[in-house]
């Protein structure tokens, strides 16, 4: 019931009518603070991470924050943060979050035809946030019809991810303040059509992508009576809006974009992780005999990572070394080479190939995971103990190099530096709170230095302190 209550609220909170390009002044900040904004935020995120649906896939998320950044950086606020992140859901569904979140189902990867048609939906969301359209919504409400922060964190979340439960809420709110949510909803649309059409386009991508995706969902819909694709029921389409996409496709210039291998990789591994092991090398076995596929690399790539999960290591070797032969050049082959060895046992090949792919692709996070992990394995413990402090001093927001470096100081028996690092990890988690118990475990172990003890110390005021602010904008 206090779940509905609060789905309920979600949907009634309207916006207001949006012009094509809306002054984005204080107007939508007089109920709404950007620290609100990022609080509601870090709530939300939380309860992602927590959620056994959140996908934590670092190579996939990867991929989604190079593809989203690269939308951001020509956006109209290029130097706000944003946080990409997939959900396991079959739907075709995308969501945008206050303080910079796009959510993207599994279901829309595997959709989508091409990786513009991709493109197009994460510009469209990437709009709704630079528009400030959670916040406009806010405001058209007086703050004295507020729940709490956190409630509205799930209730929106609820709202906008899961448009099946979001759907539930309906029954038990008036039928004019859906529908005033639909009007609305569609000024807001077309808004984030036509910033999300120039996004896509100035980041190099093919602006026909955005009006195939959605020309496709529309011809879908036509099959569909009530049970209307996920994305149409969180983002009504209008014929005004195709139409609109249609003319802005004819006027541009002709450009043929080609997909990166990353885009096929991605959507292999996804295929690789669906149904059971066995299952998932059925698939991949038989699309590689007839030729069912687009990429003849992700084909096999697929089929190596479904024998890995399937625990069939001497095939997927074999197969590994059919995909390597091919010179087929992407850091996620890479990754796949060293988590293969590591895998099957085999930790000082997996050394060797995990250390073999950082020369090749420095940047690439998910390398260095796979490094430290193979050095744990392999009883290198403070061998993978340097290396994740030598990543943090590069990269401190990594919450999973945070928890990497704590297993290292435990096997070390670093017994307050493991539970500093673990409560690292929560507090870029969202969770406060168990970054706070965390780190006063830590204290309470005895064995840190005086220095160590010091700044565990002044951590856990810092995040005291936040965690009163964050209980003080929830009541």
């Amino acid at each position: 019931m206090i779940l509905r209550t609060l789905l309920a609220f979600a949907l009634v909170v309207q916006p207001v009518a949006a012009s094509d390009l809306p002054d984005l002044g204080e107007v939508s900040r007089q109920y709404f603070s950007d620290q609100e904004e990022q609080l509601l935020g870090r709530t939300i995120l939380r309860d992602v991470y927590t959620d056994p649906r959140y996908l934590d896939d670092p190579e996939i998320e990867h991929y989604l924050d190079q593809l989203g950044y690269r939308l951001v950086a020509v956006s109209a606020r290029n130097q706000q943060r944003f946080d990409f992140f997939v959900v396991t859901d079959p739907t075709i569904n995308a969501f945008a979050m206050p303080g910079g979140l796009i959510g993207v189902h599994t279901g829309l990867l595997l959709a989508a035809q091409s990786e513009s048609e991709l493109a197009s939906v994460i510009a469209h969301e990437i709009a709704h946030v630079t528009q400030d359209h959670i916040a406009r919504m806010v405001a058209a409400q007086s703050q004295s019809q507020w729940p709490t922060l956190a409630a509205l964190g799930l209730a929106l979340l609820a709202a906008r991810s899961s448009p099946n439960v979001a759907s539930a809420a309906i029954a038990t709110t008036q039928a004019y303040a859906i529908q005033s949510q639909l009007n609305y909803s569609r000024d807001y649309e077309r808004e984030a059509d036509r910033l999300g059409y120039d996004t896509l386009s100035q980041a190099g991508f093919d602006p026909r992508g955005m009006e195939g995706f959605f020309s496709r969902m529309q011809r879908a819909n036509r099959f569909y009576d009530t049970s209307a694709p996920a994305y149409l029921r969180t983002h009504p389409l209008t014929t005004e809006r195709i139409a609109d996409m249609a003319a802005r496709s004819e006027s541009a210039p002709y450009q043929q974009i080609a997909d990166s291998l990353e885009f096929q990789l991605v959507r292999a591994r996804l295929r690789a992780m669906d149904d059971s092991p066995q299952e998932a090398v059925r698939a991949a076995q038989a699309a590689l005999k007839d030729g069912r596929y687009s990429s003849a690399t992700a084909a096999r790539y697929e089929l190596v990572a479904a024998l890995g999960r399937a625990r069939q290591f001497k095939e997927a070797e074999a197969e590994l070394q059919v995909l390597l032969a091919s010179k087929a050049a992407s850091p996620m082959i890479a990754q796949l080479a060293g988590d293969t060895a590591l895998a099957a046992g085999q930790h000082a090949l997996a050394l060797e190939r995990y250390e073999a792919g950082r020369r090749a692709y420095p940047e690439y996070r998910p390398l260095v995971h796979g490094l430290i992990r193979a050095q744990l394995r392999g009883g290198r413990h403070a061998d993978a103990l340097a290396l994740a402090e030598r990543q943090l001093a590069l990269q401190p927001g990594d919450r999973r190099l945070w928890r990497l470096a704590a297993e290292a100081h435990a096997r070390l028996n670093h017994r307050l530096l493991s539970h500093r690092a673990q409560a690292e990890a929560a507090a870029l988690s969202g969770n406060l709170i168990a970054a706070i118990e965390q780190i006063t475990l830590g204290i309470k172990a005895g064995d840190g230095s005086f220095q160590e003890l010091s700044a565990a110390e002044a951590r856990r005021r810092e995040w005291q302190e936040a965690e009163k602010l964050q209980r003080g904008r929830r009541t």
